[in-house]
């Protein structure tokens, strides 16, 4: 067996190569050259917390070719552990494209139908993957990618916690990727496996309907997690916990440069606080953590906005420290 030194999380799931004009409001169809990096939820938790401080492990399949090769070394080079990634010769590395018009949302477009992640199965689910680590996070974007995927993550978050491991899921929402029943069934399905359930409150209401938040936080308790975590956008965020409602405000910026991968900076900065010591989601230690976590959160999720592409502006736990103490670093 191959010698693994120890992690605190371990995610799954595909990143893709990211392309985006390199003029900062230009849409893709007249754009003579386009700026390239990495995007993926799970990759985007994982360097995340590795900036924090946290050891990580990230899981996929990529192609054996130049994307394939991108991909690995800019997370290894942020100190994320890739060496359970296999290599695949028969599919592509998935790409995407975003384009930012100066108002609204960023448009994406993906091209990652049957990619290397795609074909990821239960076949693909080893020993190895979950060997010296704490916590597994997963999001419901790997489930939509391929035939065989919505089985595999079920069976890795059930396998995860067999061997010991915590879990929190995300259910990222990616309405392009599936039919809304099928999404929603899924998600569902999902939830029962998980300690932490990370979801906005658009995917509260797109699971449940139209509810008090309250009473979302209620509905996916009984469903099993130990803690649910709504986002709420620019109202900050809240968490539930057994009767316990904790709520955080939001972390306020001037200003909003590129929303797509707020989210998963958020997740980085609640696991990287839930996960501080032992036992992380029993209520005596809530009850210490869950506060620091939210705003943590809230202030990485805020960071993120601030910058073009999905994870380079992710602050580091000195930067994140500063900010909470009130402080700003020496720049000159």
């Amino acid at each position: 067996m191959n010698f693994l030194q120890d992690v605190d999380v371990v995610t799954i799931g595909e990143s893709m190569v990211l392309f985006q004009p390199a003029i900062s409001e230009g849409t893709i169809n007249y754009a003579p050259l386009f700026m390239k990096s990495v995007g993926g939820a799970e990759s985007n938790v994982a360097i995340g917390l590795s900036r924090l401080g946290m050891k990580t492990r990230w899981i996929s399949r990529v192609g054996q070719d130049p994307f394939g090769d991108f991909i690995l070394s800019t997370l290894a080079g942020e100190g994320v552990d890739v060496s359970q990634v296999k290599r695949d010769t028969q599919a592509p590395t998935a790409v995407f494209f975003k384009e930012s018009k100066g108002y609204g949302d960023p448009n994406v477009y993906y091209y990652r139908k049957h990619s290397a992640a795609s074909k990821l199965s239960n076949h693909d689910i080893e020993d190895s993957w979950f060997q010296a680590a704490r916590h597994l996070h997963v999001t419901g974007i790997t489930p939509a990618l391929g035939e065989h995927t919505t089985e595999m993550i079920k069976q890795a978050m059930i396998k995860a916690r067999e061997v010991g491991l915590t879990v929190s899921f995300d259910p990222n929402l990616r309405r392009k990727l599936w039919t809304e029943e099928k999404a929603r069934d899924t998600l569902l399905s999902l939830i029962p496996h998980c300690d932490v359930f990370l979801p906005g409150l658009d995917e509260a209401e797109f699971l449940l309907g139209e509810n008090t938040e309250e009473q979302y936080c209620t509905e996916f308790l009984k469903l099993g997690p130990k803690l649910v975590v709504l986002k709420l956008g620019t109202r900050g965020s809240m968490a539930m916990y057994e009767d316990q409602v904790v709520e955080a405000k939001a972390f306020k910026v001037s200003s909003v440069v590129d929303t797509v991968g707020a989210g998963d900076s958020f997740a980085a900065g609640l696991l990287s606080v839930l996960l501080s010591g032992q036992h992380p989601f029993e209520p005596e230690k809530l009850a210490s953590t869950v506060p620091a976590a939210l705003e943590r959160a809230n202030i990485m999720g805020a960071l993120a906005t601030q910058f073009k592409g999905d994870w380079e502006g992710t602050p580091s736990l000195k930067e994140v420290e500063a900010i909470q103490q009130g402080k700003q670093a020496t720049t000159r």
